[in-house]
């Protein structure tokens, strides 16, 4: 939120070059003279470090512990083997000052201090270390000490925040009469364990949390979410700081927080809201141990607090960049990799290259999302020696924070197409959409229709109805499972579709383009995650049908209109209209799980796909179905099979049965038996009865 000025306003059009010591010298209309108004006051985020060869001055040497640290740099340098681990987690504490590396003498060091500077670095925690080889080494070498001890309380998220301690006896010989230089041994988070290369071999996967982030495009960043009674919710931004943000941070294996973000900068949570006015005093081991009002009156999803984390130096940048693009955020993927003994650059084989690969080159990079992964890029010229393959079949979740974690054919190379025109490559994106279905709608408008086949020619031809209906009459019946979806666009730009309008589909029944062949599935499944019933990898018009409150319609399909869901907007398919359905005519009774995928194929961009899939419980018994217990979670992918079922069910056992308080029905993959349970454990759904058109 905006803080406005109140005072007068002094300058006006500030034309600097950026080579000036003092604003004061940069060309204005001259003090005074202004037609501006606060709403256009200006503001400013400066680097933690200084510009180099900057002094630090005090103007009384008593009052020195009054002013915060201020250096050009600092930095953990480690020693002997440690040189080569990644990331560096311990070393001697070195700071820039006057354009020189200096020590810290630890005569006066603190584990608060240690706790600041591993935050700074991206580590949530501090450890002892071995001291011996480091004093060995301060008495081989002569050492340049900075001239003031630091004292932290823990808390600065850098130690640029950290007040400055006693001045040291420089003309004393040592000036660190009792000590020796400050060694800062930190503690990395399960993610970032050390290896002694520049990457590693598999992607770490977190248990199940009480806090993640969801919606940042880059490592250590997006929106908090607390898991609270078996459902995930946001936190309210109401006096959200860098203090509660930093224990955010360390509990998720991070360091301190760079920013405490408010007013959904990183995009809307959904759900409820379960924290609001939190308050850390810092050292919480978790954010669920802060105080916090259990009230958010008030509090809308436009005030979701996010996070951006200090995240550990893996030197991911370095192993990987773009060439050939019109810009930085777009290019041919070129990656280094040791070949005979040396590194060299090389392009990655295209085949089986999407859109969740990019996003992993995107967020290796810091440059957010992708917005387009390209499988050919004969356009874009890159460095000709880096033109062979050093990298083939490359296939990732998603989840990962740089390309070699991702699932690839190691030194055994296989491109048939070969490099050159056929690399793959990315372009890149701060923000992205993020595309949500109306799990609630849906629950309410689920119901059972008997539709004539003379009434399905246009389903028919779109291939709507399962593949039994091509052998039947026009006379006969289809038992048509329907309901409405509402999908929302709750992230930070428009959805659009991948392609252009040169390649959309014009389809004659129904008078319309559809600028995406699949953009959802309709799946009626057993409980272990046999499809019984596809509806159809549906086809939409994408447009905006309703907006939040002062936000304009873009999209429309009428007249060949640009398709898209706006910021804020969704895109609702009644129940009535054709195709919005799952044909069920051949399905026996039984207990079932009913699933929608937005996006499947992850054909274009999102800041988060895990919102992507909703699941409903059903039951039918052959004339009613019963549709409860909707929510939005992740996609069952298991194959058929039997551990596939063992995994399902135990996830109806330990999650669903306790948290909905419903009977877990177990059932065969062609339906099965109804479960002792009565009509009278779905109160509400008797009217759920067949309606005939």
């Amino acid at each position: 939120h905006p803080t406005y000025g109140a005072s007068k306003i002094w300058l006006d059009n500030v034309h600097c070059t950026g080579r000036e010591e003092s604003l004061a010298q940069c060309p204005t209309n001259g003090f005074g003279v202004s037609d501006c108004r606060h709403t256009e006051d200006v503001g400013v985020v400066c680097s933690q470090k200084r510009i180099p060869g900057f002094k630090f001055v005090s103007a009384l040497t008593n009052q020195v512990e009054s002013v915060n640290l201020q250096v050009e740099d600092v930095r953990i340098r480690a020693i002997y083997s440690q040189r080569k681990r990644v990331p560096v987690t311990e070393g001697f504490l070195e700071v820039k000052d006057g354009g020189k590396w200096r020590q810290i003498c630890d005569e006066e060091w603190t584990q608060m201090n240690a706790r600041v500077v591993c935050g700074m670095y991206g580590f949530p925690g501090e450890k002892g270390y071995n001291s011996r080889p480091y004093k060995l080494l301060t008495r081989r070498r002569k050492i340049s000490y900075f001239g003031y001890s630091v004292n932290c309380t823990g808390n600065e998220a850098d130690l640029s925040g950290c007040r400055m301690g006693r001045a040291l006896e420089m003309k004393a010989n040592p000036p660190c009469m009792k000590g020796m230089p400050v060694v800062v041994s930190c503690v990395p988070g399960r993610a970032f364990a050390p290896s002694h290369s520049a990457g590693y071999s598999k992607a770490y996967r977190p248990e199940q949390p009480l806090v993640r982030l969801r919606g940042g495009g880059n490592i250590g960043e997006g929106r908090v979410e607390v898991l609270k009674n078996g459902e995930w919710g946001t936190v309210c931004d109401d006096n959200w700081d860098l203090q509660s943000a930093t224990v955010v941070c360390r509990e998720l294996g991070y360091g301190s927080a760079k920013e405490a973000l408010s007013g959904g900068r990183l995009g809307q949570g959904m759900g409820p809201v379960h924290m609001n006015e939190v308050q850390c005093s810092g050292f919480e081991k978790s954010l669920t141990e802060c105080r916090f009002n259990h009230e958010a009156l008030g509090c809308s999803h436009e005030e979701d607090a996010a996070v951006k984390c200090n995240v550990p130096a893996m030197g991911f940048q370095n192993r990987l960049r773009l060439s050939g693009g019109r810009n930085p955020y777009e290019g041919r993927v070129e990656v280094l990799v040791d070949r005979n003994g040396s590194t060299v650059w090389g392009t990655v084989c295209s085949e089986s290259w999407g859109v969740m690969e990019a996003m992993v080159v995107c967020r290796q990079l810091g440059m957010g999302f992708a917005s387009h992964a390209f499988q050919e890029t004969w356009y874009w010229q890159g460095d000709a020696s880096a033109d062979d393959v050093v990298m083939s079949g490359v296939r990732c979740s998603g989840t990962e924070m740089s390309l070699p974690q991702c699932l690839h054919h190691g030194k055994h190379i296989s491109c048939p197409k070969g490099g050159g025109r056929f690399a793959a490559g990315v372009s890149c994106t701060e923000t992205a959409p993020d595309l949500v279905l109306n799990a609630q709608l849906v629950e309410q408008t689920t119901y059972l229709e008997d539709r004539p086949m003379y009434a399905l020619q246009c389903a028919h031809e779109e291939n709507c109805l399962s593949s039994t209906a091509n052998a039947r009459d026009s006379s006969s019946y289809r038992r048509l499972l329907r309901f409405s979806s509402q999908i929302h666009n709750n992230g930070q730009s428009d959805f659009r579709p991948k392609s252009g309008h040169h390649s959309w589909i014009w389809h004659e029944c129904h008078r319309h383009y559809h600028s995406m062949e699949v953009f959802t599935h309709y799946d009626l499944m057993s409980l272990n995650g046999t499809k019984v019933a596809e509806g159809h990898k549906a086809s939409f018009c994408l447009e905006d049908t309703e907006c939040d409150e002062g936000i304009e319609k873009r999209y429309a399909c009428a007249n060949f209109g640009a398709q898209g869901i706006t910021v804020g907007c969704s895109d609702t398919y009644r129940h009535d209209i054709d195709c919005q359905w799952i044909d069920i005519t051949d399905v026996k009774p039984g207990d079932y799980i009913f699933q929608v995928v937005i996006n499947p194929n992850y054909e274009v961009a999102e800041s988060d796909y895990t919102n992507n899939v909703m699941k409903c419980k059903c039951r039918y018994d052959g004339s009613r179905i019963w549709t409860y217990n909707c929510h939005i979670g992740e996609q069952m992918s298991c194959n058929e099979g039997k551990e596939c079922g063992e995994r399902f069910i135990l996830l109806c056992q330990d999650t669903w049965t306790s948290f909905f308080h419903v009977p877990c029905v177990f059932s065969s993959s062609t339906g099965g038996s109804l479960s002792s349970d009565t009509i009278d454990t779905f109160p509400g759904l008797m009217t759920n009865q067949l309606s005939y058109r």
